[in-house]
């Protein structure tokens, strides 16, 4: 994407203007989108690159409008709670999210393809899905719910753990983890482990008293979240991982379609160009996790190709299957996904 460092300084003001008056645009809608996610806040240059991600969509849309279409951004569910946006963009009471698709797996079901173990091996083919068979099934079935993606933004992630390492099958027997997904938590319990299900916000707080053992979730999140604190050990998504998660900036097909044409070209445009800013700002995140937990005094491993094996056969005999039996969508979505390996 095109952003000069000057036409981000000179918009940063303005952004920074249109965030801290949530309240105002929140309630008046005077030609703002309001954009939440359940990340932490920053700065168009520092901070989780999720936040960053949707602070320069509001920066270059407003400048591609002429200041005709600006965008609020909302981090930490400071407008609503996580698991209300997908819900909340769908009937048009929330304009846009950046949200874990799987999140909405329990309202549709479809969306648990987002975080699908072992499905999607590596970034490049993640990438592939937009303009594939799984993709254009994908963006249907969600257009029909009333969700529109605006850019497809793929994160690796891997597990931190407070008393002992998670990286083979074997090791997860006896242990409370947090999965993220519906179909990861059905790996993680034939492989002999117990499940515990939050957003990842609430991670570090259920790490702490110990209700959890080990959580699996983003790279990016396990930086944001502070996690080091309290995790001794750390099997990171830099090299084999079966944690895969579609985080899209996603936008109500109800607002959508209320903007002039022109604004419409506008937002999917600058939507499709952050998607590189997104996959190089994720890979960095894979690799700097490892170097703050090894620094914070935790063990660090990775993941290689005979235990992402062991992994992938556990989930094609549980959380493959039980996807594909749902419904003939979800059978359609698991199929041609495959089709990619």
């Amino acid at each position: 994407m095109t952003l000069s460092r000057r036409n981000l300084i000179q918009a940063a003001g303005a952004a920074a203007v249109t965030s801290m008056a949530g309240g105002a645009w929140a309630q008046s809608g005077a030609g703002g989108l309001k954009i939440s996610h359940q990340f932490p806040g920053g700065t168009l240059t520092e901070g989780d690159f999720r936040d960053r991600l949707c602070r320069r969509f509001a920066v270059e849309v407003e400048k591609r409008t002429a200041g005709a279409l600006k965008a609020s951004v909302y981090p930490g569910s400071s407008l609503m709670k996580t698991n209300a946006q997908f819900s909340a963009v769908r009937k048009g009471a929330l304009d846009m999210s950046l949200y874990p698709l799987s999140y909405a797996g329990g309202e549709v079901a479809e969306t648990n393809i987002g975080l699908m173990p072992a499905l999607v091996p590596s970034y490049e083919q993640g990438a592939l899905w937009k303009n594939a068979e799984v993709g254009k099934l994908l963006s249907k079935m969600l257009d029909d719910k009333g969700v529109i993606i605006v850019s497809w933004v793929w994160q690796a992630g891997g597990v931190a753990s407070r008393t002992r390492p998670l990286l083979t099958p074997d090791d997860a027997k006896g242990l409370k983890v947090r999965g993220g997904s519906r179909e990861m938590d059905m790996m993680l319990k034939a492989a002999g482990a117990s499940v515990i299900t939050l957003p990842s916000n609430e991670i570090y707080a259920a790490m702490q008293t110990g209700a959890m053992d080990a959580a699996m979730t983003s790279s990016t999140s396990f930086i944001s979240f502070k996690l080091e604190e309290i995790a001794k050990h750390l099997t990171t998504g830099r090299n084999k991982t079966y944690w895969f998660m579609l985080e899209p900036l996603i936008i109500s097909k109800e607002v959508f379609a209320k903007l002039p044409k022109a604004q419409q070209d506008v937002v999917m445009a600058v939507g499709a160009e952050l998607e590189t800013f997104g996959q190089e700002a994720a890979r960095a995140d894979d690799k700097a996790v490892a170097e703050i937990y090894a620094k914070a005094g935790a063990k660090v491993y990775d993941m290689d190709e005979a235990v992402l094996k062991k992994w992938q056969v556990i989930a094609r005999e549980t959380a493959w299957k039980d996807f594909a039996e749902k419904s003939e969508s979800c059978a359609a979505l698991l199929k041609a996904a495959q089709k990619l390996a």
